[in-house]
């Protein structure tokens, strides 16, 4: 993996500042500790870091050819690398390396924008065209690699792998963005295309963009999105047999290295398909690395063990303590923005792990959300039906009603838990499944903001971002909810969890689940192949009947998390959540109401209420703005403290 950085300035004839640029390559050492490089010249500097994984003799970056016109800076890998190589040289094109890299500069010098419909693979790139003048951006089908950009107060445009490469630019500014802090609270990240700050935005999966100096602010283009055109004649034998084709192919091409190469395995079916795919497709074993935690019910290494064993891996294993509460602030600093997904911690310490034994390491993210692997896709089904079998406006009055009445009761099972069953009838598909998946409910939010935050928002709210992506769903509820998983959670929190916590090690990882072809094959199954009486991910899972236990396979899932509740209830991280919420940057800022925080913290404390995700959210935003010494409180003041805070002292 490679970080990049770049700067297209807006007026001819100008120069990029040389020590600008190395500044804002150098913040992303961390994704390439092996290399830099730097392109200069009339109005455009580009710059790259090295992680090398293929042919590490060769393709330093940027990569420059005078004669084709064209300067290329890209991170990633390129899967189909070798078959594109050979039709390019059927095409009468030289090569002088055996790096994917070169691939991707001819593959564009060959057909320019039309080549994004051939790559297979992670990435995320800048080209510059030396005739036309013109910075062309792209991003992977999936959003595997990241990209900001934003277009600075001169009118120059800036990019980079991560936040912190633009932040490094003296005329990017930090403005948070209310409507993003909105989303943020709703979600526990920042979903796609906005990010924390106004006027920084992140390049769209499966989207590119081109701009040059005499044009308006650029605009992304789709070039991909999820079809979800469903083929009804897929039967169970034919699709098992299907996807295990796919899932090796993709596998596969994904081992592809000249440096160490393992995997993630959590006990968990995807991380095992993967590695039971490998088992398949290699002779040499497999290394795993799993993580676990010292709270036996968060704790899956047993499982991750038991598939180890039956697939002969080396396996290493390491285990996060309770009191492994010293990364908050870790973590801030890798996110660049509020992060609220716990599990930030245990990915860190498992890319950490295998770090000290591989270099590129291969995961089984994805699976949940191209086979129906969640279990709120299986409640969201089942109230479709009930939503489906009566009119909304009979329906919100009725079950609102009810929903308005029924107590609260966290401490009770799901089943018990009528009230937000009962409010979710009341609301329209994408309405239910947005507040299924809000990590802070809009009532919540609603009371927790200030009158000044809310007059900020101008009625906005995080539903907006649902909505907007509706526009271009499926009309299925199960598969409306995947959709809006592949716009939202997948990019923004999943990929975003990994590719950080990942190149914070220098590490590679690899999404043999989201190769594209394999991902455009599982939108297209019939929703019955996914979650079928109660089961999610059916076909998966009976596709690796043959490869895997069944106590493995059809255990119920436990997902990567971590005790929040108890690390919040007690011990230092309480003290910690205590003063982040009663005297920290959060309860200056101006945007919440003292009273309602405090009633969160006493609640969980005393156990009344588990507002463990709520607590953790506010404390990971409290972590953000307190790690630059630029966020300085602007105490007593209501009106904008955030906004004001986060811009001081930037030029």
């Amino acid at each position: 993996m490679c970080g990049i950085a770049g700067i297209v300035l807006s007026h001819k004839g100008s120069h990029v500042d040389e020590g600008v640029l190395r500044a804002m390559r150098d913040a992303q050492i961390h994704r390439g500790p092996d290399q830099a490089g730097l392109y200069l010249s009339s109005g455009i500097g580009l710059a790259h870091r090295r992680l090398s994984i293929i042919d590490l003799a060769h393709g330093q970056q940027p990569m420059v050819d005078e004669a084709a016109g064209l300067a290329l800076i890209y991170n990633g890998e390129l899967y189909n690398f070798q078959v594109l190589k050979s039709e390019l040289e059927g095409e009468g094109i030289g090569f002088t390396s055996h790096c994917d890299t070169e691939v991707l500069l001819r593959a564009w010098q060959c057909w320019g924008e039309s080549c994004l419909q051939r790559l297979r693979g992670m990435f995320a790139f800048a080209v510059w065209d030396f005739r036309t003048r013109r910075i062309h951006l792209a991003r992977d089908h999936l959003g595997i690699k990241p990209l900001y950009y934003a277009v600075t107060r001169p009118g120059d445009l800036v990019f980079a792998s991560e936040l912190k490469g633009l932040l490094a630019h003296p005329r990017v500014d930090r403005v948070l963005d209310p409507q993003a802090l909105e989303e943020y609270l709703a979600f526990g990240y920042v979903p796609d295309p906005k990010s924390i700050y106004q006027g920084i935005f992140k390049l769209p999966p499966g989207h590119h963009l081109s701009w040059r100096a005499d044009e308006r602010p650029p605009v992304p283009r789709a070039y991909w999105d999820v079809p979800f055109r469903v083929n009804s004649q897929w039967d169970l034998s034919a699709a098992s047999t299907q996807l295990r084709e796919l899932l090796d192919d993709a596998v596969a091409s994904q081992l592809i290295s000249d440096v160490p190469l393992g995997a993630f395995l959590s006990g968990g079916v995807d991380s095992s398909a993967v590695v039971a795919s490998m088992s398949r497709v290699t002779r040499e074993p497999v290394s795993t690395c799993a993580i676990g935690f010292d709270h036996s019910e968060f704790d899956e290494t047993i499982y991750a063990r038991r598939v180890a064993n039956h697939l002969h891996t080396r396996h290493f294993e390491e285990r996060v303590s309770s009191q492994d509460y010293s990364l908050v602030d870790t973590l801030a600093g890798i996110y660049d923005e509020p992060f609220a997904d716990s599990s930030a911690l245990p990915t860190y310490r498992v890319c950490e792990l295998a770090r000290r034994h591989v270099t590129v390491a291969l995961s089984g993210d994805g699976g949940d959300e191209n086979f129906a692997g969640y279990r709120r896709y299986r409640w969201h089904a089942f109230e479709s039906r009930i939503r489906d079998s009566m009119p909304l406006s009979v329906r919100r009055p009725v079950f609102g009603l009810l929903g308005r009445c029924y107590p609260k009761a966290d401490w009770a099972p799901r089943v018990l838990r009528a009230k937000t069953t009962l409010q979710a009838l009341g609301r329209d598909h994408v309405e239910a499944y947005f507040h299924s998946v809000s990590v802070i409910p809009a009532s919540l939010r609603h009371g927790l903001y200030s009158a000044a935050f809310r007059r900020e928002l101008q009625g906005y709210t995080a539903l907006e971002v649902f909505r907007a992506h509706a526009e271009h769903a499926p009309d299925d509820p199960l598969l409306l909810a995947q959709y809006l998983d592949f716009k939202t959670y997948l990019p923004g929190d999943i990929l975003t969890k990994v590719d950080r916590a990942s190149m914070a090690h220098s590490l590679e990882v690899r999404v043999p689940l989201l190769d594209h072809r394999l991902v455009e094959w599982a939108s297209g199954l019939p929703p019955a192949l996914k979650l079928k009486r109660g089961t999610g991910k059916y076909i998966l899972k009976k596709t690796l009947e043959a490869d895997l236990p069944k106590e493995v396979l059809y255990r119920p899932k436990m997902g990567f998390s971590v005790p929040l509740a108890s690390w919040l209830r007690g011990g230092p991280l309480a003290g910690r959540v205590r003063e982040a919420l009663m005297t920290g940057a959060v309860a200056q800022c101006g945007y919440f109401k003292h009273s309602v925080l405090n009633d969160l913290v006493n609640q969980h404390v005393a156990g009344r209420s588990d507002h463990s995700t709520v607590l953790w959210s506010l404390l990971m935003l409290d972590a953000f703005v307190r790690r630059d010494s630029a966020f300085t409180a602007v105490k007593g003041d209501t009106t904008s403290g955030i906004r004001r805070m986060v811009g001081k002292g930037v030029a």
